[in-house]
């Protein structure tokens, strides 16, 4: 039993140690986010090193990922094997969470930094043939060609936005489904609990259907005396 505690808190020591590292790596590569939209990064050499400075940062925290799941996997493996108490669990259940959070920001912060770096190679080839084509005095054809990779990347801007609305929209659709089948959930187990209710429910039915059947003949009895009418004129 010693043992085994022994070594669950090496594995949280450990464990505690690269979430600490986590923090700090995310903390800066969240920066060079910012400072990505911010427009202080150029395209090819940075403040932090440039691109390799940036893919070595990028590896170093995949890497201390796939170490936090191995140490948490260890952990797992560690509580099966011996009586656990709650407390124990909880703590487990903790480091689970952390690391679920980590691998989230991670994914998040990468995805922005990418579509920044995108935009800024885009305008920065944009300014590479203007100052070109100050600097040979093309022709026409050449502005031309410049106006249009102008529009192109507006075009491209409105689009992101138009999938983000789309986006947004979808998951409002989404919540609006899941609520009214909440909803008709709710009734239905009122029906089931309340045999009242659920005869009611049945009355008002029956009613819409025959009401219906109602219209409908209205409406056929209406179309045949127009017929009719128009026939014997």
């Amino acid at each position: 039993m010693e043992e085994g505690d022994t070594r669950w808190e090496d594995l949280r020591k450990e464990a505690r140690k690269i979430e600490g590292d986590l923090d700090v790596k995310l903390s800066s590569y969240a920066k060079l986010g910012g400072m990505l939209a911010h427009g202080d990064i150029g395209s090819s050499e940075d403040t932090l090193g440039g691109d390799v400075s940036w893919k070595s940062m990028e590896m170093e925290i995949e890497s201390l990922l796939e170490r936090l799941l191995d140490v948490n996997d260890a952990m797992s493996r560690s509580v099966a094997a011996a009586t656990s108490t709650t407390s124990v669990t909880q703590k487990l259940a903790r480091h689970r969470d952390i690391l679920h959070e980590f691998t989230q920001e991670f994914k998040r912060t990468r995805g922005n930094i990418s579509s920044m770096r995108e935009h800024a190679e885009l305008l920065t080839s944009v300014r590479n043939d203007i100052s070109e084509y100050k600097a040979s005095g093309s022709s026409s054809p050449g502005s031309s060609l410049l106006r249009e990779r102008g529009a192109i990347h507006g075009n491209i801007a409105q689009i992101e936005d138009v999938i983000n609305q789309a986006q947004a929209t979808k998951g409002a659709l989404a919540a609006q489904r899941t609520a009214f089948s909440e909803i008709q959930s709710k009734v239905k187990q009122l029906g089931d609990r309340f045999p009242v209710i659920r005869g009611l429910l049945g009355a008002i039915k029956r009613k819409r259907s025959k009401d219906t059947l109602i219209l409908s003949a209205v409406i056929a009895a209406c179309a045949l005396f127009l017929i009719l009418y128009w026939l014997a004129k």
